[in-house]
């Protein structure tokens, strides 16, 4: 059975030392996240992650969800984990105050979701989408609808979900037909069905608040024709109570790969009451407030599959032996050598360990970014922040998915055969970790939305003051040989990424297939850029502490030892990934569709 330990004086390290909360107190949500608090939330919020949600992870992969009538079961014991969850304040971390949240800084919410996801992917899955929804209605609610959902949803006596898939479109939501009827008292009546609806329908919580993308008739064609709406699962009478059974319902489970403890539901609305939110036919326009949220929660989730894959796989490299080091024995005494001793096994583990750290540092940074944009006192200072999340988001929700996949799989690896089998539960964390590259967005479509619709946006303003942020950061580094040497290399990327940013305006508009070819290598470049930026950043901070004799000398010369890692072994693919933007799409697209 795989085991799971909250990775606390990481966050410790980042949260106080290379994000410095404790400088941000301009922020109201920062106020009140003292030093010791955030520590204290991370012990506890490892202790839940650990004690109550990681036990349930192997028996609720195992039995999965299952319909019963038109109800979705959820595995045995996850009930009364969500509900222990709920009520000790995990749900509502971030959420707005006056509505029952607890009003902490978002980057605080990121770092518990990591926790919470290495421990359960399935069961964190529906408090994250409880979040994501809360988020809408607090955004494009009108005051009577905020006060009718947000408690009980921050709570967790409701859930919440996201309705945007259906049968005949995914990516391309103007194509949706589910349709929204106006009713003479102001609501509307939705029909249609919607498929790939994580926890869809369940029995965690007494009332399921479904946000529904649909169409009302007589609008424009396209996604400028959708609106979104509130449906609940059960319909709320005028007390707050709950009252008749709404004319929604789970159809069937899919039978998929992963995840299996969360219900992945096809949902039909035969006449379903529902209530708009925002306004009429700007429904994407409120669902990427949701959607936004979602992506960097599922970058979350690559990096923490990642996490609990990299920690079993470490202990079985130091604990199984086979061979002999090629430098000779280094336990004479065994008849084997415990496999950390060879080079290949541990290329694979430090691969990972420069991955999983600089992405949690990036995850934080954003996260910084983030409150930095909603809080912050000074417009211009929201701007720039907003700008940031906006470019990076993209990036983190592809790089990071698409990495801890390659993680994951890196961990099995190690275990050789025994990783194939089930019990040791490598091959359920490359399940579920499948998913993540694929949903809120294929990877795909976040590079291309990256390179044409972020890059381009106001003059390349957020890449330009990306640039210059890292430029910044080299600069700034003491006359350190060690760091020096880092700061040259991160300089040499960065350098990268501008000659394709360049190659990019110079092709693109001859021809838009130069763009799509290019579109994930460039993203990959930014990535590593933006991992070099964070790498950076905590190398510098490292190399203080040991020079001021500060601090867990051994956690700061680990540090520096996977930055050294990580800017010999990673940073360089960069040159690599330049070489194949400015190859361009022609070998790409040669071959006549009848050949493959």
């Amino acid at each position: 059975m795989p085991s799971y330990v909250a990775p606390i004086q990481d966050y410790r390290f980042l949260l106080h030392h290379v994000i410095k909360m404790q400088d941000h107190t301009d922020l109201p949500p920062y106020q009140e996240a003292t030093p010791d608090l955030i520590d204290a939330i991370l012990e506890e919020a490892g202790k839940i992650s650990t004690e109550l949600l990681h036990p349930l992870n192997q028996s609720g992969d195992a039995q999965g969800c299952r319909l019963d009538g038109d109800q979705v079961l959820t595995p045995d014991g996850f009930k009364d984990a969500y509900r222990t969850y709920c009520q000790g304040g995990w749900l509502s971390l971030v959420g707005n105050p006056e509505y029952g949240g607890q009003g902490l800084p978002r980057i605080l919410g990121l770092a518990v979701d990591e926790l919470a996801v290495s421990a359960n992917w399935g069961l964190a899955m529906y408090a994250g989408l409880t979040n994501g929804a809360a988020a809408a209605i607090d955004v494009w609610g009108t005051d009577i609808q905020k006060q009718a959902y947000l408690p009980r949803m921050l709570s967790g006596d409701w859930a919440g979900t996201m309705n945007l898939t259906e049968p005949h479109c995914g990516t391309d939501l103007g194509l949706i037909r589910t349709k929204a009827e106006p009713a003479e008292d102001g609501s509307y009546r939705l029909t249609g069905t919607k498929i790939f609806i994580s926890a869809g329908d369940h029995d965690l919580t007494e009332n399921i608040i479904h946000l529904v993308l649909a169409r009302v008739p007589g609008g424009p064609e396209g996604v400028k024709g959708i609106s979104l709406f509130i449906v609940p699962k059960i319909l709320i009478k005028d007390d707050g109570t709950l009252g008749e059974r709404n004319a929604v319902s789970c159809g069937a489970l899919e039978h998929k790969m992963g995840i299996h403890s969360n219900a992945t539901c096809v949902m039909n609305y035969d006449g379903a009451t529902g209530y708009l939110l925002g306004d009429l036919h700007e429904g994407m326009r409120a669902m990427f407030t949701m959607m936004n949220e979602a992506r960097l929660g599922v970058a979350v989730q690559g990096l923490a599959i990642a996490e609990i894959a990299q920690q079993n796989a470490a202990t079985y490299a130091r604990d199984r032996l086979q061979g002999r080091a090629l430098t000779g024995p280094k336990a004479p005494d065994k008849a084997a050598d415990p496999i950390i001793v060879h080079p290949d096994v541990r290329r694979n583990l430090m691969l990972n360990r420069a991955f999983i750290e600089g992405a949690r540092a990036l995850v934080m940074w954003t996260g910084l970014q983030v409150d930095l944009s909603h809080s912050h006192p000074d417009e211009d200072r929201r701007k720039g922040a907003l700008d940031f999340v906006a470019l990076l988001t993209p990036v983190l929700k592809s790089y990071l998915t698409d990495e801890g996949f390659q993680a994951t799989s890196r961990a099995l690896q190690c275990f050789g055969g025994h990783g194939y089998i089930r019990e040791w539960g490598m091959e359920q964390f490359m399940r579920d970790a499948r998913i993540a590259p694929i949903y809120e967005g294929t990877n795909g479509i976040q590079a291309m939305d990256l390179i044409g619709r972020k890059l381009p946006a106001d003059n390349g303003r957020a890449i330009r003051a990306y640039f210059a942020l890292i430029q910044q950061a080299i600069d700034d580094i003491p006359e350190d040989d060690r760091l020096k040497n880092y700061a040259a290399s991160l300089e040499q990327a960065k350098e990268a990424l501008q000659k394709a940013s360049l190659w990019l305006m110079e092709h693109a508009m001859k021809n838009p297939d130069h763009a799509g070819g290019a579109a994930q290598n460039y993203l990959n470049l930014m990535a590593l850029n933006a991992l070099g930026h964070m790498w950076l950043l905590m190398a510098k901070e490292a190399y203080s502490h040991l020079q001021l004799n500060d601090g867990d000398a051994d956690f700061m010369h680990n540090k520096l030892k996977t930055a050294d890692f990580f800017f010999a072994h990673i940073l360089p693919d960069s040159q690599a990934y330049l070489a194949k933007i400015t190859a361009g799409a022609d070998s790409i697209m040669a071959l006549e569709a009848e050949a493959f």
